[in-house]
């Protein structure tokens, strides 16, 4: 299993940054794709930002030029970047690792999507 945790949250004025990070550990595999998603009260689960393995990256059209999100693969790490934050980016902010993974000596694989336990973002005007 894959273990994915998420820092970096906090509370912060209009205006303000702040960096996210989320390690995934355990086993691995090939990391197909990274993701932030944050999720408000009322409100449904939303993407944020992805970055795909080969490095193509895509965002929310209420982050971008806003949100950077990057990849470490050596410590197996993603961040997120967020500048100009607004009391609108209030949320729960999840990391979402999707993997794949060989499983037997055939070369059977596995796709699996695995999830953070979120990290609060607050801003405040």
């Amino acid at each position: 299993q894959v273990q994915v945790a998420e820092s970096g949250g906090g509370r912060i004025q209009s205006g303000g940054s702040l960096r996210l990070s989320c390690v995934a550990s355990g086993r691995i595999g090939e990391i197909t794709t990274r993701g932030w998603y944050r999720q408000s009260p009322g409100k449904q689960r939303e993407m944020v930002a992805l970055i795909q393995s080969g490095g193509a990256k895509n965002y929310a059209d209420s982050v971008k030029g806003r949100f950077t999100i990057a990849q470490d693969g050596s410590k197996n790490t993603a961040t997120l970047q967020m500048n100009n934050l607004r009391p609108e980016d209030t949320a729960i902010y999840y990391c979402h690792v999707h993997t794949v993974f060989v499983i037997n000596v055939e070369g059977a694989k596995v796709e699996r999507d695995h999830w953070g336990q979120g990290t609060q973002v607050t801003v405040f005007s």
